[in-house]
């Protein structure tokens, strides 16, 4: 049988969502816990349950609506499971929402839509409740960021802003939405997409802070995006702020 998971987290003490040899991983504990649940705490250490997630997340990257599934032998009974997993794992990880899916299902391969925000202070002093997130000192046109992310609409090769680490040679994607608003000193993007590349919201965020630190035209952004090269594009964002938002099917 197999079962589908909202899965929330903070990522700041995981190194990814992906299991990784001797590192902490947000796989790592979902796969103990949900072993210890169905299996029994003296098949812990041989991990016989694997997660599939719907996509992966880096070192810091928080989660809202992460989807995993994973295939058991027995029915599990939602409400029951989702209480006892909840009191295993981690403070810092919680899950929701569990339902039994077709064998079909694949928390990847079936994913219409993901769902990324990255949120930023803009101000010029520090606050202590500000957290691990980025803090920008120059003033951000929001109105031209705006105008910046619409050149990211519909279908486009986004080699420009890929991670030398992408594995998967398609650069394509599609863009559904692309906002950016501000909510007093915070500055928020949502970004919306049938799959993204490694790095890809960082790097578009780092490409809007390079458009407005060095107060360049909007239409800088379809040059990056035309130009099919990294190198053409704006550093890599901070890993703290962002978020997976949900994911549709």
């Amino acid at each position: 049988m197999r079962y589908a998971l909202k899965v929330q987290y903070i990522g700041k003490n995981y190194a990814g969502s992906q299991l990784q040899p001797n590192l902490p991983t947000i796989q790592e504990e979902l796969e103990k816990a949900i072993c210890t649940l169905t299996i029994g705490k003296n098949a812990v250490d041989k991990r016989p349950i694997k997660v599939i997630f719907s996509g992966r997340t880096d070192r810091g990257v928080n989660s809202l609506g992460q989807v995993i599934h994973f295939d058991v032998d027995e029915p599990i009974v939602a409400s029951k499971f989702v209480y006892q997993i909840n009191e295993i794992l981690p403070d810092d990880i919680s899950v929701s929402d569990l339902r039994q899916v077709d064998n079909r299902f694949h928390a990847q391969k079936s994913a219409k839509k993901r769902h990324y925000r990255y949120e930023f202070i803009n101000r010029k002093c520090k606050n202590a409740f500000d957290g691990d997130l980025l803090r920008v000192k120059f003033d951000i046109n929001i109105e031209r960021m705006q105008e910046s992310l619409n050149y990211l609409l519909g279908e486009h090769d986004f080699s420009s802003f890929k991670s030398s680490g992408t594995l998967n040679p398609s650069k394509v994607c599609f863009i559904y939405e692309a906002k950016a608003e501000r909510v007093g000193d915070k500055v928020i993007i949502d970004i919306v997409g049938n799959r993204f590349l490694y790095n890809m919201v960082r790097t578009i965020v780092g490409t809007l802070l390079e458009i407005e630190g060095h107060n360049l035209p909007s239409e800088h952004m379809k040059e990056v995006l035309d130009a099919l090269d990294r190198r053409k594009a704006g550093a890599t964002a901070s890993p703290y702020g962002l978020t997976l938002v949900r994911v549709e099917y």
